[in-house]
């Protein structure tokens, strides 16, 4: 048993000596890929698709409340219950378009950058293969990075292309 732990006590530091360890950069590499912005572009244009019917529907009800509040002195009670349960439920319906675009945006979004995050991941892996890194860390998620640590961000980007 002790031959064993003295084995372990002098084979230990060789086996973590040769570990490669690397860091990477990965928001800076996204942001410099090319699909960041195309995704960005395509974003924008739905963002402001809903934008634009959430206006229209915002301006429905504005004319709906103005003509109610200017006309209802002189309307009878039932046709006053009648157009204020027809702007509360125009307001619930802009609400609920509201969230169910929010909710939308958000799978978009997800839709659009997975193959982008998948294209990175594939591009660190290449460079881990390549140059025979262990380990392959995100510098994002790191309280400490030794100055010998290798930064691996350039051969990923060179890998993606980016310059």
């Amino acid at each position: 048993m002790k031959k064993i732990i003295i084995a372990l006590a002098l084979v230990l530091p060789l086996a973590v000596s040769a570990q490669k360890f690397g860091h990477i950069n990965s928001q800076e590499i996204f942001q410099q890929m090319p699909e960041r912005a195309q995704v960005q572009q395509k974003m924008d244009t739905l963002m402001s698709q809903y934008e634009s019917q959430m206006a229209n529907m915002q301006e429905e009800i504005n004319k709906k409340i103005t003509d109610y509040q200017q006309n209802q002195a002189t309307m009878a009670e039932a046709i006053k219950q009648i157009r204020g349960q027809e702007i509360t439920e125009m307001q619930q319906r802009y609400e609920l378009f509201v969230q169910t675009a929010q909710q939308d945006l958000q799978k978009k979004q997800q839709e659009l950058l997975t193959p982008v995050y998948e294209k990175m991941q594939k591009a660190v892996k290449a460079v881990g293969d390549a140059n025979g890194y262990t380990y392959i860390f995100d510098a994002a998620a790191m309280t400490y990075i030794s100055p010998e640590a290798d930064d691996a961000t350039p051969l990923v980007k060179k890998e993606l292309g980016i310059k």
